[in-house]
């Protein structure tokens, strides 16, 4: 634990959000005690401490403090309790990872504190990698009506400044480093939407506050493949997101619906209707499965927040 007194001047904050992952969680931690840039503080979010990782925090190596939460509080509570208490610590940045994923090196914190000071960015993301296959992204990124699913496709895109920015893209919760000023602007993630859809939400906060940010392509963070939950709809050309689980599937729909009736997000929404009725109509041919999306859809534009 600290003391009273704030941290020093610059300090970067990292705040991991975890439930019953230690082993992976023991991995994450050894990367961040690794990086060249000195981490100034570690606070860990345990959403699961019924199997505590407490033990896991203390031997990682970094002045650290265990949350934990005895109510879960999903990947939105977590990060967001983890980051207003970075911001009450006294952090200047606040640098975000997962317990399942990692910095592929000890670079990765010193490069984005190097890219976001010297191109004045609010947050910078890593490229989120496949951790088996470092060459693909762990989730595709969409640029227009292009799927890009490669670190080297990536590159490619016409907006990359000077070989290793991609502006107005970034993925939060996997390595993103974000000054603390820039949460007093966007806020911290919304706690209503528990899982699926918070890192979107926040996305489009940032994006609609007119601050500079984007993804570092010279830093990657490494994370476990991500597609399984995309579903290919005439000959792959469109895919739609149909977990199979149904309570990813309860949260995925029901945010979605939330995060489409929103500001900035509203002309994606249009394309919901007939992509979503496609492919559970002709691709499946499931007309109960449509019917379940319609009201999970309809539940999160009308701001219901219960809990599955």
């Amino acid at each position: 634990m600290t003391g009273t007194a704030p941290l020093p001047h610059g300090s970067v904050v990292a705040v991991v959000v975890t439930r019953h992952r230690r082993e992976q969680l023991v991995d994450s931690l050894a990367a961040m005690a690794k990086q060249t840039h000195p981490i100034a503080h570690l606070v860990v979010v345990d959403n699961g401490p019924d199997e505590p990782a407490r033990e896991v925090v203390e031997a990682c190596g970094i002045p650290a403090t265990w949350l934990p939460s005895w109510r879960n509080l999903g990947g939105a509570g977590g990060f967001a309790l983890g980051m207003l208490h970075a911001i009450a610590l006294g952090a200047e940045w606040i640098w975000l990872g997962d317990d399942d994923g990692r910095a592929a090196d000890e670079t990765v914190l010193a490069t984005l504190v190097d890219v976001a000071q010297r191109r004045m960015l609010s947050a910078a993301s890593p490229v989120v990698v496949d951790a088996a296959d470092p060459e693909r992204l762990a989730f595709a990124v969409r640029r227009g009506f292009t799927w890009n699913r490669s670190r080297s496709a990536l590159a490619a895109d016409p907006s990359v400044v000077d070989g290793e920015l991609l502006p107005g893209i970034a993925a939060f919760f996997n390595g993103a480093l974000f000054r603390a000023g820039t949460l007093e602007v966007i806020g911290v993630p919304d706690l209503r939407l528990f899982v699926r859809g918070d890192e979107v939400e926040l996305h489009r906060r940032l994006a609609r506050s007119r601050l500079a940010f984007g993804t570092v392509l010279t830093a990657a963070y490494l994370h476990p493949r991500g597609t399984d939950d995309l579903k290919p709809m005439l000959g792959g050309r469109l895919h739609a997101q149909h977990p199979d689980d149904a309570v990813k599937r309860y949260y995925t729909y029901r945010n979605r619906g939330y995060l489409v009736s929103r500001p900035g997000m509203r002309r994606v929404g249009l394309l919901e209707v007939p992509r979503f009725a496609w492919y559970f109509l002709v691709t499946r041919r499931d007309p109960r499965g449509f019917a379940e999306w319609v009201r999970l859809v309809r539940q999160g534009r009308a701001e219901r927040f219960d809990r599955f």
